[in-house]
C-alpha cells in the first residue's frame, strides 16, 4: 500500500529550523519610537536638594502643585516659552496667571532656577512677551501645574507658543492676590465708606436749577476796618480749602507695580513704610471722587476705595 505524500511537511521543517539555528531567519526588533509625542517629556528629571540665599529646596513630583508668588524675567530661553522653577520635574508644564491682568499662559519648566532673590519662577523673555509683562522686574503670579494636550505640548517643544489659556476670573484674582498679600505680610487698608459700583456716566442727571430773578445791586459800603494795636500783626487770610476725599486705588509691595497702576489709573504712588500706595485726588466734593473712583475702577482695580483725604 502506498502512503499519500503531505507536501507540507518540508515547509514546516524548514521554519522550524531556521528558528533554532543562528543564521536563519530572525523576527524584526520593533522600530524606534519618534520623539514627538508624550514620550518626548521623559524621563523626567528631579534632582538633589539644593540651596539659594540659605533657603534648602527639595525637587519632588507634585502633581497638584498651586502656588502664588512672584516672577522674575530672566535671560534664558529666548523666544521660547519656557521657565525655571526650584522643585517642579524637569520638563513639566504650569499654567501661569498674572495677577495684575488676569492673563493665564501656558509654560514648559525646562531648568531649575531663580538662583538668587525669592521669586519662585523664572521667565524667559518670550514667555513674559506672552503674558505681557515685559519690562517688569517682579511679577505677581499664580502657577499651577497642569497635563495639557499632546499639540500645545509640541508647540512648546519645537519653540512656539501655545494658545493663551481663558483669562482668569477678576474675583478668582482677587483672593489670590489676597493669599499673596497674607505671604508677604501686605495689609491692604479697608473702605471707609461703602460705594456702590456703578459708573459715573450711569448715574442719574441732577434736576437743572431754575434761575432766580436777580435782586438790584445793592450800593457798595466800604467795611470799617479797626487799625491793629501798635505791635500786633494784622490777620493772615485764610487758607484755600484742600480737597476732602482721595480714591485709593490700591497697595503695592513693588514700586515698578505701583507705578504702573498710577500710569493706568492716572494717580500718584505714594510710599508708606515697605508698601507703595497709589491714589487718585485729592477732590473736593464726595461727587467727584465717585467719578474718580469709577474710572479706576473701569481699569481693573476692583478694590478702588474712597477715602477721606489726609
Amino acid at each position: 500500500m502506498k502512503l499519500p505524500v503531505k507536501h507540507s511537511l518540508p515547509l514546516i521543517a524548514l521554519v522550524l529550523l531556521s528558528a533554532c539555528g543562528g543564521g536563519g531567519m530572525r523576527v524584526a526588533d520593533n522600530p524606534a519610537v519618534p520623539a514627538n509625542g508624550p514620550e518626548a517629556d521623559y524621563p523626567m528629571v528631579l534632582g538633589p536638594s539644593f540651596t539659594v540665599d540659605g533657603v534648602t529646596y527639595t525637587p519632588a513630583d507634585r502633581m497638584n502643585y498651586d502656588a502664588v508668588g512672584r516672577a522674575v524675567i530672566g535671560p534664558d530661553g529666548g523666544s521660547t516659552v519656557t521657565a525655571a522653577h526650584r522643585t517642579l520635574p524637569l520638563p513639566s508644564y504650569v499654567e501661569v496667571t498674572a495677577l495684575d491682568s488676569g492673563k493665564t499662559i501656558l509654560v514648559r519648566v525646562t531648568r531649575r532656577g531663580p538662583m538668587t532673590g525669592k521669586q519662585m519662577l523664572q521667565l524667559s523673555p518670550g514667555a513674559a512677551a506672552q503674558l505681557g509683562v515685559v519690562g517688569a522686574g517682579d511679577v505677581p503670579v499664580r502657577v499651577r501645574r497642569v497635563n495639557p494636550v499632546e499639540p500645545d505640548r509640541a508647540a512648546l517643544r519645537s519653540g512656539m507658543a501655545a494658545p493663551a489659556r481663558m483669562d482668569t476670573p477678576k474675583s478668582l484674582v482677587n483672593v489670590l492676590q489676597r493669599k499673596l498679600d497674607q505671604q508677604e505680610g501686605v495689609t491692604r487698608p479697608a473702605a471707609t465708606d461703602p460705594v456702590p459700583d456703578t459708573p459715573a456716566a450711569a448715574l442719574p442727571p441732577k434736576p437743572e436749577a431754575k434761575p432766580k430773578p436777580k435782586a438790584e445791586p445793592k450800593p457798595k459800603i466800604a467795611p470799617r476796618v479797626r487799625p491793629a494795636p501798635d505791635g500786633a500783626a494784622a490777620p493772615a487770610p485764610a487758607a484755600p480749602v484742600k480737597g476732602g476725599f482721595v480714591v485709593q486705588v490700591g497697595a503695592f509691595s513693588s514700586k515698578a507695580n505701583a507705578d504702573a497702576a498710577a500710569k493706568k489709573s492716572g494717580g500718584k504712588a505714594v510710599q508708606g513704610g515697605s508698601v507703595w500706595r497709589v491714589r487718585m485726588g485729592p477732590y473736593a466734593s464726595e461727587a467727584e471722587a465717585k467719578a474718580a473712583l469709577a474710572k479706576a475702577r473701569a481699569a481693573g482695580y476692583s478694590d478702588a476705595r474712597i477715602q477721606r483725604a489726609d
